[in-house]
């Protein structure tokens, strides 16, 4: 992974229309028809993926290891949103970003999230040995 000076500060984006497989309802995990915050969090992993990707080394990925969320407002069928990730600190091999999604001017969600940097093929092999064994992975 980059340096700290290289990697703190840049901001990744990415942005969903809401459809109806969206919902609350078509999750079964209510009866509303607004976005489910199942799919802000994949909104938002998906902005700080933007950041990672030009930052990573050959052979490592990242997985999410801490997420805050506050949800400010709710998001009807067809709304188009959009989210941000901001890397705020690099600590060790840990970065946090600060996120936000907007539908228009109005915000939707904000928080922290915290992911860590590991090597994909040691850590996949760590994880199918503690799988078999019946352990969970760190």
């Amino acid at each position: 992974m980059r340096s700290e000076s290289e990697i703190v500060g840049v901001v990744g984006f990415s942005s969903m229309v809401v459809r109806p497989g969206d919902s609350l309802a078509a999750l079964g995990i209510g009866d509303l028809p607004i976005l489910a915050t199942s799919h802000l969090v994949n909104l938002i992993e998906s902005a700080s993926a933007g950041v990672m990707d030009a930052f990573l080394e050959a052979g490592e990925s990242s997985r999410l290891t801490h997420l805050g969320i506050n949800v400010l407002d709710s998001v009807a069928i067809g709304s188009e949103i959009r989210a941000s990730a901001t890397c705020t600190e690099l600590l060790g091999r840990e970065l946090t970003f600060n996120w936000d999604v907007y539908q228009g001017d109005r915000e939707i969600a904000r928080g922290e999230m915290k992911r860590a940097v590991v090597e994909r093929v040691s850590f996949l092999a760590r994880t199918a040995a503690q799988s078999m064994m019946g352990h969970a992975p760190r």
